[in-house]
Parts: C-alpha cells; sequence; structure tokens
C-alpha cells in the first residue's frame, strides 16, 4: 500500500503492503469545487442549475448485504464499498451474491476510487471481482484494507493499490473531498464518511452504533458529526438495519460480563464459543477470559484462523504468548482445560460448529460435558439453520446458551434513540436510507419525519436508481442498469441467468431424458429409453410416455426434419402435455438422439 498525504489529524497514512498499482493508475489530488454565491448573469446561471450530484445505488437498498453505492458528478465517480451476499434457498449451488456493475465498467475512466467503510463481507467480499473489471485504488482504515489485502492475495490480484486512511482524515479524489469519521460497530476500524461535492456536504453513516464504552476505547465521534452537522449537510445516507428496535444497543463491553458468568459457571467442562469471526473486539474478550480462567484456545474455521492471524499482525488483536493450540491437540488437554472458539453462528452448511453438531467434524466430537455459547444474533432468514443447530447440540448432549437465554451478544447496528441523536447532529436538508429491506427503510423514513425532516426531503431508493441533488433539489433520475450477478465456482453469472434457471426447473420439477435411437439406412426409429430423475413415474408411466414419443415419430417423415435439433423438438413436444397431466410437474426434458 502506498502512503497517501491527507489534511486532518493525521498528516500521512501508514503502509501495510509494497507500494503496487493496477496498470499505472494514478489518482489525482484535486481541490473540491467551491459553488459561488456571486450572481453570474443569466447565462452562468442556467449552466449553474444543471451541475447536479448523481447517487447511484448499486446494492443495500431493499435488502440487507450487497452493500455499494456511488458518487458522481461530471466526470468524477467515486464507489463506496462492494460488499456480497449469501444466496438464499432459491439460489442452488450459487456460492455468493454481488452487485452487477455493468454501469461502472462502462464508465470506468471516470472511477476515482473505492471507499471502504469497514471489513465485512457485506461490504467488501466483492472487491475481488469489482477489480477485475474496473482498475481504481481503494482506501480504507488499517484492518479493512488487511482483510482485503488477504482476498486480493486468494484471486491473485497483486497490482491493486490500496491506500490506508485513518479516522480524521481527509483524502481529495477528483472533485470529491472525504472526511474518514470514527464510528463504533462489531468490527475495528468502521468509519463514517463526511463528502464534500460541488454541489454540498454527503454524509454517509456507514455501519454505526453509539457505544460510549467500546473495547478499544475508542468512542464515536460525536462531537465531529455535530460539527460537520452545523456547517450544513445537503443529503444524509444512513444505516437502516435496527431501526425496528426502540432504545440504544447495548454496549460490547457489557457482553464481557455475561462471558465471565458464563466461564465461571462451567469450570469443570469444555467450552464451546461460537461468534462472527470479524468482531474481533468480542475476540479479545474470549481471549482475556481464557487467559483469566486457564484455558487454552483452539480456533475452529478457516474464516476465525484468517482474521485472527490479520488482525494480530496489525495489532488490533493481542494474543497472550502460549495461550493459542491448534485444534487437532486439544485431545491432549482436559475438558476444563479447553476452549475452541469457532465460526457458525448462523448455521452455515459448511461452518465448524454446524459439522460438529451433525457429527461431521472428526477434530471436535460434541459430548455431554460441552457447554456451547453462541454468541451472536440470529440474522433474518438463518432462523431454521441456527435453530437446526443448537436442536442438533442437544441431542448431542451439550448445554447451549444463546441469544434468547442469555445477553450474550451486542449488535453493532444502531437502533432508533441512536438514529434520532445521528439525525439531530446531522440535520441534514434530504435523507435517504440505506442498509436495509423495504420495512427498514420506510420505517427509518418515519422517524426522520419525527424528528423534524420535512416529508418532500426524503426518498426510498431501489437498486438501479439514481437520485439527483442540486444544492436545493432532490429528485429520481434516470435508471441504470443494476441487480445482481451470481458467482457460482469460478463463474460468473447475470440475474437472468440461464444456468441458475435451469437448476431451479431442476429442483422444482426434475429432469426426464429420451434417448431415441434412429435406424442408419431405413432412417427409423429403430429403440427408445426414458429415464426420470426427481420425478415419480410409475412403469405405466414410463411405458405410456414411450407411446407418445413413438406415436408420433412413426407419423412423420424423419428425412423431412432439417437437423437433430429439429428432431428433439419434435420427441421433447410429443410428452411434455402428457408428462404435465400425469404429474402436474413440467420437467425438464432432454432428448438424446443416437443414429445405430
Amino acid at each position: 500500500m502506498k502512503e497517501n498525504k491527507v489534511k486532518g489529524k493525521a498528516k500521512e497514512t501508514k503502509k501495510i503492503a509494497k507500494p503496487k498499482k493496477i496498470k499505472e493508475n494514478k489518482v489525482k489530488s484535486v481541490k473540491a469545487v467551491k459553488i459561488s454565491t456571486k450572481k453570474l448573469g443569466k447565462k452562468a446561471d442556467k449552466k449553474s442549475e444543471q451541475k447536479t450530484l448523481k447517487v447511484r445505488f448499486l446494492g443495500g437498498v431493499g435488502e440487507i448485504g450487497k452493500n455499494m453505492t456511488a458518487l458522481e458528478f461530471g466526470k468524477d465517480i467515486i464507489i463506496i464499498d462492494a460488499g456480497l451476499t449469501f444466496p438464499g434457498d432459491n439460489m442452488p449451488g450459487i456460492d455468493v451474491v454481488i452487485p452487477d456493475v455493468s454501469y461502472l465498467a462502462e464508465n470506468k475512466s471516470k472511477i476515482r476510487g473505492i471507499i471502504i467503510t469497514h471489513g465485512h463481507e457485506d461490504h467488501i467480499g466483492a472487491l475481488p471481482y469489482v477489480l477485475k473489471e474496473i482498475s481504481a485504488p481503494v482506501f480504507g482504515t488499517k484492518l479493512s484494507l488487511t482483510l482485503v489485502e488477504n482476498k486480493l492475495k486468494e484471486h491473485k490480484l497483486n497490482e491493486v493499490s490500496l491506500n490506508c486512511i485513518k479516522a480524521g482524515s481527509v483524502i481529495k479524489l477528483g472533485c470529491f473531498s472525504i472526511e474518514f469519521i470514527n464510528v463504533n460497530h462489531s468490527i475495528a476500524g468502521a468509519v463514517a464518511l463526511s463528502i464534500t461535492t460541488p454541489v454540498g456536504v454527503v454524509f454517509h453513516s456507514g455501519d454505526f452504533k453509539v457505544d460510549y464504552t467500546p473495547v478499544n476505547g475508542e468512542i464515536i465521534d460525536l462531537s465531529r458529526i455535530s460539527e460537520i452537522g452545523k456547517k450544513g449537510v445537503l443529503l444524509m445516507l444512513a444505516d437502516s438495519t435496527n431501526i425496528e428496535i426502540g432504545g440504544t444497543t447495548i454496549s460490547e463491553s457489557a457482553v464481557k460480563e455475561t462471558l465471565d458468568h458464563v466461564f465461571a459457571d462451567n469450570m469443570e467442562r469444555r467450552l464451546i464459543i461460537a461468534t462472527f469471526a470479524s468482531n474481533v473486539h468480542r475476540l479479545q474478550q474470549i481471549l482475556d477470559l481464557a487467559e483469566k480462567y486457564k484455558r487454552k484456545v483452539a480456533f475452529s474455521g478457516r474464516s476465525m484462523v484468517n482474521i485472527a492471524e490479520a488482525a494480530a499482525k496489525i495489532g488490533e488483536l493481542k494474543i497472550p504468548n502460549g495461550l493459542i493450540i491448534d485444534v487437532e491437540k486439544i485431545k491432549n488437554y482436559t475438558d476444563k482445560q479447553i476452549l475452541i472458539v469457532s465460526t457458525g453462528t448462523q448455521g452455515e452448511p459448511m461452518s465448524a460448529l454446524t459439522r460438529m453438531a451433525c457429527g461431521e467434524f472428526n477434530k471436535v466430537v460434541i459430548g455431554e460435558n460441552d457447554t456451547v455459547v453462541i454468541s451472536a444474533s440470529v440474522i433474518p432468514g438463518n432462523e431454521k439453520m441456527i435453530y437446526g443447530v443448537i436442536n442438533n447440540l442437544y441431542r448431542l448432549g451439550a448445554e447451549v446458551i444463546y441469544e434468547s437465554l442469555e445477553p450474550i451478544h451486542a449488535s453493532g447496528h444502531a437502533c432508533q434513540g441512536e438514529l434520532k441523536m445521528l439525525h439531530t447532529l446531522v440535520n441534514p436538508k434530504f435523507f435517504i436510507p440505506v442498509h436495509g429491506e423495504y420495512r427498514h427503510l420506510k420505517k427509518h423514513v418515519q422517524l426522520a419525519k419525527s424528528v423534524g425532516l420535512k416529508p418532500h426531503n426524503t426518498l426510498i431508493a431501489e437498486i438501479g436508481d439514481t437520485v439527483e441533488l442540486t444544492e436545493s433539489t432532490m429528485k429520481f433520475g434516470e435508471k441504470f442498469v443494476a441487480g445482481s450477478r451470481f458467482v457460482d465456482g469460478v463463474g460468473i453469472d447475470g440475474a437472468d441467468s440461464l444456468v441458475l434457471k435451469e437448476r431451479i426447473h431442476l429442483s422444482v420439477d426434475g429432469l426426464v431424458v429420451v434417448a431415441v435411437g434412429i435406424d442408419e439406412l431405413t432412417v427409423s426409429l429403430n429403440s427408445i429409453e426414458i429415464v426420470a430423475k426427481g420425478l415419480a413415474l410409475t412403469e405405466q408411466m414410463l411405458e405410456e410416455a414411450k407411446s407418445n414419443v413413438v406415436h408420433t415419430l412413426e407419423r412423420i417423415d424423419l428425412r423431412s426434419l432439417k437437423d437433430e435439433n429439429e428432431l428433439k423438438g419434435v420427441i421433447r413436444r410429443s410428452i411434455k402435455n402428457y408428462l404435465f397431466k400425469a404429474t402436474k410437474k413440467n420437467p425438464l426434458i432432454l432428448p438424446v438422439v443416437m443414429v445405430m
């Protein structure tokens, strides 16, 4: 990563990697354009009115995850975050879902940089895929860029310009001036952004909460946020995740008290704690308690190991000497001497905790002397998976402690009380809620109105929307190509992916293979075989299906058909209606023609 000169509290940034760049991409530092308040004459006034800031939403609105927003003014574009989300039940075989960046790829010459608010997957997970299409420098705090760097290495992207920025610093990218402001979240290095544009200031909260007793002692910079608000903010984009929850979020430090009780109450038992790998502050508290209660710690799960190593390397995680052991060596210790820290808080099928619960993880066998702590809240949509894991853990004899039983998790997102405080401090002219499903965005608009924002100064945007702003107006602009792309192994498909549609078709209706043999000399039907997969067909149904094909082929002159594809179409049509009438299903029909 290169050194980057900035204005603000920090005079320069620190390097955490060798300075490399993609295709000699140079970022010019340009002073923010100032809008004159003087009368410029009729022609100048008309031209000034045409100057608009375009806010383009590529993800993170109307959904949880896949966060990505672009700000565009004239010939300059900056991108805020590039996240992913995980596939739903209707996406068989898909690994991850990322934003469609077709518009950005078409306008890549305008892109001045990608700014990362923090290092969670829903904000950085799509970066490797985006950077394969777009050559742009990346800016973020130390932990965020360390996690990004690991991802880029996995994708063999070694020439990306990574620029480490401290909270309190200011950078200039094209006509944009971006200030990084420290906020609290469930991962270290989270920031809000104050972006000065030619038409006014845009404040982006990032993911945040207000924590007066954070583990690392770095309280959200409310005084700076207040100063920005007093100077005037044109537009605020703010986190809506916990908008449905009243009051305020509990401090991360409060979780330690509950965990301390868990350690004290299970002195003779083996402890297994599942938590988000990225929650370095939670991890630090767990390690501190392990040292206090004289337990060795074994990490389980690739992401847990990777993030712990990355955080320790840059000093965000302090690990006492001799505390960590390899998970394969836990058999050398008694139960009361061991703490296993694992991934799998959401019941992910391949996670360490899920495999333990299913008895498929030979390194850790769950038994009656185990206490399993799930130190996380259930993300909406994951209830079935995580409660399935909890049920299986109980079946194996373990005791399970989870959020509905004990206060063992603190959210990283602001609740209504903190959001009201943010709105009051920033006092924006216009407001667009982000980071939430539609119901969250709707509730957030209602909250904004309750603290004094004018109803006509709010909008709810969706993916593919452009919002245009001047110094005095906000309105919807043109739609642009946006949506989702599906990552399947090394391949990427769009939302209209034929492969995905076929998978869904197969999963719902099954497959019928019709193998037809054609006599080479007489060009007539020689043999027929039908095989059904994922579809229950009786022997009688198979025979009737064959009869339909035979009857159709015997009625036509096969020599009159143009090619094999036309013959396959005839075969497909010959049994499609029969299969639907017989099974009420519409299976994928695959004809196979063999010349014999």
